[in-house]
């Protein structure tokens, strides 16, 4: 399993608790989450506040054919859309369909947003493997329906180069599941896309080779795997917990990757601070 020696190179320090990272116009997008805002940061580091929610916690974040953004709520089920000329509303109400708190979400290129419902978990505590979360599919216009459910805390996804699959993480569980797509946006065939013990599995990101990124808090790295659960390569950062990243930048390989400092008591006093760094890798993003 080779190591890469490349050395992540610090691009943005100070944050609250950077999750949700996306790299979209030539900047990346994120959301600091426990300032209660979205943010986004060029490849030199020149950052700025897109939106502060005031009382919301905002986590997943997508794109709209027409550059609205949708973010997602932690405090409450519902996905705002924050309109290229900067107004909010509510893009989607999904409270009859969240089993807990939404949390991390990717949006395809016709505007349909995967979103995950985490359903009730204590990743701290032994427990079944099988859990009671779920994935909600929102169509542009707002209407909602679950494509998925008994998932493990669904967290990070995305979805292949050629739009056929979708990618979940079950942090709990330690895996990824996979799952067809259908023309409608439908999710079918589950599976286990890739078994990550005794890794762990946050935020994730796919490049252009449909191998998958995954950021492993618990073992201080980001791993790169291939659907059954070859690692080709790892990225180590010290004592920092990576929670998700992202691949973009001038030509697709530079790898973003959003750490905790702090351990996982400071996460849950949110007492934690956040840092964004780089490295760059060998397959750029699709």
């Amino acid at each position: 399993m080779p190591v890469s020696d490349m050395p992540t190179s610090p691009l943005l320090e100070g944050l609250r608790f950077a999750e949700a990272p996306r790299w979209h116009r030539d900047r990346l997008w994120f959301s600091d989450i426990f300032a209660h805002r979205v943010m986004s940061v060029d490849i030199s580091g020149h950052a700025e506040v897109v939106v502060d929610l005031g009382r919301d916690l905002p986590s997943g974040l997508g794109f709209l054919p027409d550059e609205t953004m949708l973010i997602v709520c932690l405090n409450r089920p519902v996905i705002l859309a924050l309109s290229p000329r900067g107004d909010l509303r509510v893009h989607a109400d999904l409270t009859r369909l969240a089993v807990g708190g939404l949390n991390d979400m990717v949006v395809d290129s016709e505007g349909r947003a995967y979103v995950g419902s985490m359903g009730t978990h204590d990743s701290m505590l032994p427990r079944p493997l099988d859990g009671d979360g779920n994935v909600i599919l929102v169509e542009p216009d707002g209407s909602a329906k679950v494509v998925a459910d008994h998932l493990d805390a669904p967290n990070g996804p995305c979805i292949t180069r050629d739009g056929s699959t979708y990618v979940v993480a079950e942090f709990p569980a330690s895996r990824l599941a996979g799952f067809d797509r259908l023309p409608d946006g439908t999710l079918t065939r589950r599976r286990v896309w890739a078994d990550l013990r005794p890794g762990s599995a946050d935020g994730i990101t796919v490049d252009s080779m449909d191998a998958i990124w995954v950021a492993s808090p618990r073992q201080h790295e980001c791993r790169r795997v291939l659907e059954g659960g070859i690692v080709t390569d790892r990225v180590q950062v010290g004592d920092r917990m990576p929670l998700a990243c992202a691949l973009g930048g001038p030509d697709g390989r530079t790898l973003f990757v959003l750490s905790a400092i702090g351990g996982e008591a400071a996460i849950r006093d949110r007492t934690c601070t956040s840092v964004i760094e780089t490295v760059s890798v060998d397959v750029p993003a699709w």
